[in-house]
């Protein structure tokens, strides 16, 4: 069984051992293979906070300029890309630390926002050459993977949203499971009652939530992700709070 896991950065460890990688190791002695592409967000944040840049989001995408930019692809993927790299060799799994721009992994196109203004630095993915990780993965490794892209004419590396990069990533290894571990266990039908847990939804009933209202900030590049990911014939998508608890049902399950 092959799955890629998408892990978020508001739901990594902060320090002590990290339970998503426990369960993938236990895992990956039960035969199933893996690719870990991770997010960072709130270190970026704090990176950018430091340097006296400003933060701003649109649709769920952090706008870019050459300074966020640089301090973007030195969080993802030195800090965070590294440690999660450590956090595997501690647990005896052989991890390889890739970035989206490595191999042309992930190729993309600057983007805009729906109302068309300038995100920067921000891209659109347009390919996924999967190479890179089908050698990695049929040598033993679990590849792990920072969220940015090379550009199409190789001039410059573009932000690419994790869930995002994830979801075309499944897509692209037609993954057997598309994984999403998150700071919440169910997406929420409403997102200020958290008794309105989703359990279950047919690729259909995403669509509609995914344009309903309670589809909102960083639950819309999720939604969009999963469902991009099963139209393109992954077997099925869970959002969760866990990697072994998703898997086994506790989390939001979306099939075709």
């Amino acid at each position: 069984m092959l799955a890629v896991l998408k892990y978020g950065g508001n739901a990594m460890a902060q320090g002590g051992p990290d339970p998503v990688l426990s369960d993938l190791a236990g895992l990956l002695h039960e035969g199933w293979q893996f690719v870990l592409v991770h997010g960072g967000g709130p270190e970026i944040d704090a990176a950018l906070a430091e340097s006296n840049i400003q933060t701003t989001r649109v649709n769920g995408l952090r706008v870019s300029d050459s300074a966020t930019l640089t301090i973007t692809e030195r969080v993802l993927c030195g800090s965070v890309n590294k440690r999660l790299v450590r956090g595997c060799a501690q647990l005896g799994i052989a991890a390889v630390g890739v970035s989206g721009q490595d191999g042309a992994l992930l190729s993309a196109t600057k983007s805009c926002a729906p109302d068309g203004s300038d995100l920067g630095f921000v891209g659109k993915i347009q390919s996924v050459d999967p190479r890179l990780l089908l050698t990695l993965l049929d040598a033993g490794y679990v590849p792990v993977v920072a969220p940015l892209a090379l550009a199409s004419d190789h001039g410059c590396a573009y932000n690419v949203n994790a869930d995002t990069a994830a979801g075309a990533i499944a897509s692209a290894l037609r993954a057997d499971v598309y994984i999403v571990v998150s700071n919440i266990d169910y997406v929420l039908a409403d997102p200020n009652d958290p008794s309105s847990a989703i359990h279950a939804m047919s690729l259909h009933e995403a669509c509609a939530f995914a344009a309903s209202p309670a589809c909102a900030s960083g639950m819309k590049p999720k939604m969009d992700a999963v469902i991009g990911a099963i139209k393109k014939g992954v077997d099925a998508a869970v959002i969760c709070g866990g990697l072994r608890q998703g898997l086994a049902g506790a989390g939001t399950l979306v099939r075709g």
